[in-house]
């Protein structure tokens, strides 16, 4: 894959199950906001259409790494491995849990995510469409920073007490 580097970029995941209307209306709203940032939005296929930015439902994983070392900003679902991704490389991260509720997911379990995270202050969590505009268009671009960093490998202290507990 060819590198292609964007001068201010956000990129939007929801993974690859199901339909997140929810955020993606959000994400056009704040779109239309900043006209002159590049959306990056992968989200499977949905039925609201967006007005301000292409919709794509799959990237590749070199794709999917590229555009996270390249944006200044990651809005995604409460999924772990965007989560992940984000902590690792230092991105700020805004998270929307999907909701049972709103027929989103099968459980709460991204919304038990979210709150954890939110509560440790690794993560910013927008807990609805208002939210995530609000936070965006407030911060952007010049008071996002990534508040969490981990690394690749887990730390010698937790692999350390997980030693002592297999030897016990």
């Amino acid at each position: 894959m060819r590198e292609i580097f964007y001068k201010m970029m956000i990129f939007v995941t929801t993974g690859t199950q199901e339909p997140f209307d929810r955020l993606i209306i959000a994400i056009d709203e704040i779109a239309a906001h900043l006209p002159d940032v590049t959306f990056k939005v992968q989200a499977f296929a949905a039925t609201y259409k967006p007005k301000n930015f292409k919709l794509t439902n799959f990237f590749s994983p070199a794709e999917f790494e590229t555009y996270v070392q390249q944006s200044q900003l990651i809005i995604s679902h409460a999924g772990m491995g965007t989560i992940i991704s984000a902590l690792v490389n230092s991105k700020p991260i805004i998270v929307m849990p999907r909701l049972m509720k709103y027929l989103e997911h099968r459980n709460e379990h991204q919304l038990a995510t979210a709150k954890r995270l939110d509560g440790l202050k690794y993560v910013t969590v927008a807990y609805d469409a208002e939210e995530l505009i609000s936070t965006v268009l407030s911060s952007w671009p010049d008071n996002l920073k990534s508040l969490h960093k981990v690394g690749l490998q887990a730390s010698e202290e937790l692999l350390d007490s997980l030693n002592n507990f297999i030897k016990q």
